[in-house]
């Protein structure tokens, strides 16, 4: 079941043409359509299902500096900067406050690991404390369990994905962005190997500029136009409490279950680290490739040969941009949730804070995480394709720094200074054959 999700409408007609046009109507995609339309470009937002309705709905809601790679930790402070600023411009609360992350652990070479992370935070702006013992047991005085210490950033917050991605859709339009749902982009017209439209099911878009911002449906667009772009998929499981007394105001990790406080009263309860790959042809094509990611992080994952890997056999890449693709198949991807991750996750969570006995799930659904070999997401122009440009496989990092990594998007598609430095998130780097490893934290 698909977590409940504001719904905004769309607009009726169609443009001939528009300046840019951004395919995806996720946090990244809704993001990078305000800043564009912010600098004075005409946008058209074009997405298949309706806004926010896969994984910018589906995910914890954290929205953190703590724990990013290096190279991300610029583009999540400024995040935190859009969010605050984008909810204000919307005049729509999106559920974001400061409140905080507080990781805990029990295991003194992670303990060891975050000290020296919180010291590169610290020439990046970002403060963050590493706890004793003791002080963890000052900030969580109900925890049953023993902790060596903890990871603290007062400055991270969270937001509602529920209501999230609607809100910013809601800021974008009133910059003049048009929004079309339910109108899935077939694919891209070029003239001299330069984007010259984009073909929807409803009809063509001229156009010199297209983000790509599609999450888990990503590589297969681009495999259509024979660009290659290794994204792995990843099954998650999350759920929702019933309300519950307030043991954190903002988020909590663990080693093993990971919570976010919300504004109904409950909390979003996941495990960390696990998850279920989708064999895909894809995959089969970038084992080599994602082969270090997989057994770095193989402990928390299945791996699984569902109805999509039959599927992708059946249609392969290569399909007539008049006629339905498979992106009019399958609207809004929503896959099953794990639900032995489920009452795993509440248990554990009951256990080491008894105050929360009683407490029940009230709802839990799946979502698809669109995965780079490196957890580094691609934010980039694609050099094969003048006028064509990625913002996706985002590693479940996406939300938190979306109003960031839509802003950088909409830097490099209008040439102008980028909000950060993007070489980090070049789209060459996958594909050029260089050694890429996980470098996120957690």
């Amino acid at each position: 079941m698909s977590p409940p999700l504001s719904r905004i409408t769309s607009d009726e007609r169609l443009p001939a043409q528009a300046d840019v046009v951004v395919i995806g109507g996720g946090v990244i995609g809704v993001s990078a359509a305000y800043h564009l339309a912010k600098k004075g470009h005409s946008v058209a937002l074009i997405e298949k299902g309706h806004v926010g309705a896969e994984q910018s709905s589906r995910n914890w809601g954290w929205c953190r500096q703590q724990g990013r790679a290096r190279a991300e930790i610029p583009l999540a402070r400024e995040a935190l900067r859009l969010w605050e600023d984008m909810q204000n411009d919307a005049g729509v609360d999106a559920g974001f406050r400061r409140t905080g992350v507080l990781f805990l652990t029990k295991n003194p070479q992670e303990l060891a690991a975050w000290e020296k992370w919180a010291e590169i935070a610290r020439e990046q702006q970002v403060h963050s404390t590493v706890l004793s013992a003791a002080e963890v047991a000052e900030r969580v005085p109900g925890n049953a369990d023993s902790w060596v210490g903890g990871l603290h950033t007062p400055s991270d917050g969270r937001a509602e994905p529920s209501m999230a991605v609607p809100a910013l859709a809601a800021a974008a339009r009133k910059h003049g962005v048009t929004i079309h749902q339910g109108c899935a982009a077939r694919g891209l017209e070029t003239q001299g190997g330069q984007v010259s439209a984009v073909v929807t099911e409803k009809g063509a878009i001229r156009t010199q500029s297209v983000l790509l911002a599609g999450g888990a449906w990503s590589s297969l667009f681009c495999r259509r136009h024979g660009i290659e772009l290794p994204i792995g998929l990843v099954n998650a499981t999350a759920c929702r409490t019933t309300p519950a007394p307030e043991i954190t105001m903002g988020a909590l990790g663990t080693d093993f279950y990971c919570i976010r406080r919300r504004l109904d009263g409950g909390f979003t309860l996941a495990l960390r680290g696990r998850g279920t790959v989708e064999v895909s042809p894809d995959l089969f094509r970038y084992a080599k490739t994602f082969w270090p990611t997989y057994k770095q992080r193989r402990k928390g994952l299945k791996l699984s040969f569902g109805k999509s890997f039959f599927d992708q056999i059946m249609r392969g890449t290569s399909w007539s941009l008049d006629k339905p693709s498979p992106f009019e198949t399958e609207r809004v991807r929503d896959p099953a949730p794990d639900m032995s991750l489920v009452t795993s996750a509440l248990a554990a969570l009951i256990k080491s804070n008894p105050e929360l006995k009683g407490i029940e799930v009230a709802e839990a659904w799946g979502g698809t995480i669109d995965t780079t070999p490196d957890t580094i997401p691609v934010i980039s122009p694609v050099d094969a394709m003048p006028g064509f440009f990625l913002a996706t496989g985002f590693s479940g990092h996406g939300f938190g720094i979306g109003p960031a990594a839509g802003k950088l998007a909409a830097d490099l598609v209008t040439g102008e200074t980028p909000l950060v430095d993007p070489a980090a998130y070049s789209h060459m780097r996958l594909i050029d054959g260089r050694p890429l490893a996980p470098v996120s934290l957690f």
